[in-house]
């Protein structure tokens, strides 16, 4: 394909889709942290659209706009994590509050409540509260969200790419991460799949429960820091092997 009619492609393309790369912008908006700007996700979203539009196969069964909108949202995505937007505060403060709760509960043998995390940080639990829900709104969900927030952990692997040691280690940590989301109390677990699954956001989440949307972002922080303190023995021994 000549420049020219590249260029003529990708503004056809771009115009007739523009709406359905704002729209995704937005409605993500409304579960990213307030450091976030539209303006990077629309324009991270262009470009998950001109990849849609160069690998696109309409034998597939999905429609372009849904095969599409799945490229655009990635893509979207991938900026957030790329620029990591969460400060290292709030990096260090999730290491401690799943240090205080893997100690509480290696101590009681029982699930750590928020006044028992409080309590083993020294803090009152409307500070505690309060970290919690700073920690979720400076964090996305991902592989990276689980560990420090300073490397992913088959980063820490030999070898690079498609090693088979990291395959493996990305697929085994996978079903960790599964199995420890299905372990959560039930408010933290349904609140992940409301926010990640369905894409609602906090204020929707929080119509469903009946609760504050500050309330659900606080029960969003506990879920992540509960998931990292309960893989971080998983991870030691895989690393360790």
């Amino acid at each position: 394909m000549y420049a020219a009619e590249a260029g003529q492609w990708s503004e056809v393309l771009i115009e007739r889709h523009m709406d359905l790369v704002r729209r995704i912008a937005y409605h993500m908006m409304g579960r990213l942290p307030a450091s976030v700007q539209v303006e990077d996700l629309i324009q991270a979203g262009v470009i998950g659209l001109l990849e849609a539009g160069r690998n696109y196969d309409s034998r597939h069964q999905a429609s372009f706009e849904t095969y599409a909108g799945i490229r655009i949202r990635g893509a979207m995505l991938d900026e957030v994590r790329r620029q990591d937007w969460a400060p290292r505060s709030a990096h260090k403060t999730t290491r401690r509050i799943s240090e205080a709760m893997r100690s509480v509960e290696a101590r009681t043998g029982r699930e750590a409540g928020a006044r028992d995390v409080a309590a083993q940080m020294g803090v009152d639990l409307d500070t505690y509260h309060d970290m919690v829900r700073k920690v979720a709104q400076g964090r996305v969900l991902s592989l990276d969200a689980l560990s420090d927030g300073e490397s992913d952990y088959a980063d820490r692997l030999p070898g690079k790419g498609d090693d088979p040691s990291q395959l493996c280690f990305k697929e085994n940590f996978a079903a960790a991460a599964a199995e420890a989301i299905d372990d959560l109390p039930e408010r933290e677990r349904l609140v992940l799949s409301l926010y990640y699954d369905d894409e609602l956001n906090l204020k929707e989440i929080g119509e469903v429960l009946g609760v504050t949307e500050s309330r659900v972002c606080q029960i969003h922080g506990q879920a992540l820091a509960r998931l990292r303190a309960r893989l971080g023995d998983w991870r030691d021994e895989q690393l360790e092997d």
